[in-house]
């Protein structure tokens, strides 16, 4: 029997604070036996890391984020792949799809696909892209010059942003997409007809979210020296629709007594901070930043409702299933979410959770005046949504459905 390849997984930024749900992904593969290398097409933004980070034993080697910034390195890697006859089968299809995207971008993601394939290791290799745009991008053309096949994990952004055209060709030249949420498989596999699209939760990995104290303080907001603390987990921008969350909040009832922490960095901070400030409640957030995972972990055990008021917007992007939804819930936290893309496949409203319209800060502000003044009802669904955590989103079945598919290319021949 064969030796199984190495799995290089191109990956656009690494490692990154607001990615968990692939670090533990990599770390579960290598527990499964599989040997990984990590490329990545950015250099690492955020000065922390999570724990799982450094469990990973993956090489990680890092492609020119800018051509002209290496310039060498892109000449050598174009030297060392002219002579290759799949090079003469990557150039056309680049070209073409340069017409139909002639940015500097696109030409980039060509450059960074001539040096990783200069620069892949020796032996069997199987190249698997993290997200269906760039990074996909960069493993296609890397594939068709060292004449591997590829395949690709697809997630939010990249699916409801990318145009279809792209996605289309992308999974009709990939051995398989599988992506995270009913949805995204659904609307994927409508664009390319006979692709192989499969369906994997993240999930989580259980033993890093250890059950909480059984039982959460009964606050109800009468009580102005114990407010309810509300927790929302996510980056500052426009889908996360912390603007919404800010707007509902100002329409609670005053007699109401809460706090909000935000944890999470992003662009949107200076504006989100400047609103709350118009609308009178910036006293009562604590905006916390980018934090580990250990301490995300420790703000859910402080709170008593997560809400995530995740939006469409103008150029169609969206959140997936968010992480952070089954983070809190494994906690036993009440969520508060919106009735878009997987969200909903996850929180069953008055069961699990509740759900209000995208967009809506009324109907969120309602949700939320519920959640605060009954401290019964966070019980029961933070109970609810528990449950279903242990009983459907265990990390592990995700990591054996991936194992097994890239096992099953891999006995191809």
């Amino acid at each position: 029997m064969r030796a199984p390849p190495l799995l290089v997984v191109v990956v656009k930024g690494y490692p990154r604070l607001s990615e968990t749900f692939i670090a533990q992904e990599l770390l579960g593969l290598e527990r499964a036996g599989l040997r990984l290398r990590i490329v990545s097409l950015r250099h690492p933004t955020d000065t922390r890391r999570h724990p799982v980070h450094g469990e990973i034993a993956a090489e990680v080697s890092y492609l020119p984020e800018y051509l002209h910034q290496e310039p060498w390195r892109v000449l050598r890697g174009l030297l060392a792949c002219l002579p290759r006859p799949g090079f003469w089968r990557a150039l056309p299809v680049f070209l073409r799809d340069l017409r139909r995207d002639a940015t500097p971008n696109r030409a980039r993601r060509f450059g960074q696909a001539l040096v990783m394939a200069a620069e892949m290791p020796g032996g069997p290799v199987w190249i698997h892209a993290h997200f269906a745009h760039t990074p996909a991008s960069v493993a296609r053309y890397a594939a068709l010059i060292l004449g591997q096949r590829f395949t690709i994990s697809a997630h939010a952004k990249d699916i409801w942003t990318s145009p279809d055209w792209e996605l289309a060709e992308k999974m009709r030249a990939a051995d398989w997409t599988v992506t995270c949420t009913a949805s995204g498989r659904d609307h994927l596999a409508g664009l390319a007809p006979g692709a192989a699209v499969h369906l994997a939760y993240h999930g989580l990995d259980l033993g890093r979210f250890p059950p909480p104290a059984p039982q959460r303080a009964l606050r109800d907001g009468s009580y102005p020296a114990d407010p309810v603390r509300l927790l929302s987990v996510g980056r500052a921008v426009p889908k996360k629709g912390f603007d919404i969350l800010l707007e509902a909040l100002a329409q609670l009832p005053p007699g109401l007594h809460w706090r909000l922490a935000h944890i999470g960095g992003g662009g949107e901070m200076p504006a989100l901070k400047a609103q709350a400030a118009r609308l009178g409640i910036a006293g009562r957030i604590d905006w916390r930043g980018a934090l580990a995972q250990t301490e995300v972990l420790a703000a859910y055990g402080e709170s008593d409702i997560f809400v995530l008021a995740s939006r469409r917007t103008g150029d169609g992007d969206r959140d997936g299933l968010p992480n952070v939804i089954v983070e809190a819930a494994s906690q036993g936290l009440a969520v508060v979410g919106t009735d878009l893309s997987g969200i909903p496949e996850f929180v069953t409203d008055d069961d699990t959770g509740l759900l209000v319209p995208s967009e809506d800060a009324p109907a969120l502000a309602a949700a939320l005046a519920r959640l605060i003044a009954g401290p019964g009802l966070r019980a029961r669904l933070g109970r609810a949504a528990q449950a279903r955590v242990h009983r459907e989103f265990d990390f592990t079945p995700g990591i054996a459905r991936l194992t097994d598919l890239f096992r099953a290319s891999w006995s191809k021949p």
